[in-house]
């Protein structure tokens, strides 16, 4: 297994759900795509729709852009890419029966537990962030009345004309 790419880098949002690539896991699990896919399609009623889907052009040019591939020299795939939801891979170790696949398949998961505690931790930082906005908004209505209170007495001193008095005497002539 390559360890320098790591688990996360592999995982990618398409149609909402957090997916890894049919080509990855099979580098993972070291074995060809073919083999990999072929051994999914020998247990179909393995992977409903949300275990497993297959890309459309369209998801699969979005996501080479994203990782930043060029297209294969000699013809590349001749199918989209099937992709797998963490329901998906954990049934890969099923259907791929080696002590590779279970190993493999324990730190796919860890990785999807990982990502799922971040996304959980940005969410209350941002539900804190919110709290914190509201209250900021509650103090600016609140203290915005005695300002405004304050600007209005200002302007009518201001406004109202004074009667000023001379200093000095008063020389009757």
């Amino acid at each position: 297994m390559n360890e320098l790419i790591p688990i996360q880098n592999m995982i990618y949002t398409i149609r909402g759900q957090k997916v890894m690539l049919d080509s990855d896991l099979a580098r993972l699990y070291e074995v060809e795509t073919k083999a990999l896919n072929k051994a999914v399609k020998r247990n179909l009623q393995r992977f409903p729709e949300d275990f497993m889907f297959q890309l459309t052009k369209e998801e699969y040019e979005n996501l080479r852009f994203q990782f930043g591939t060029s297209r294969e020299k000699h013809g590349g795939r001749r199918y989209m890419p099937y992709v797998f939801t963490e329901h998906g891979v954990s049934m890969l170790s099923s259907v791929l029966n080696s002590n590779k696949a279970i190993e493999i398949n324990i730190k796919v998961i860890r990785a999807f537990i990982q990502l799922r505690q971040y996304a959980i931790s940005q969410l209350s930082q941002s539900q804190e962030i919110e709290e914190l906005r509201k209250l900021l908004m509650l103090y600016i209505e609140k203290n915005d009345s005695r300002v405004n209170d304050i600007i209005r007495v200002l302007n009518n001193l201001i406004e109202t004309p004074r009667e000023t008095k001379q200093i000095g005497f008063k020389v009757d002539v």
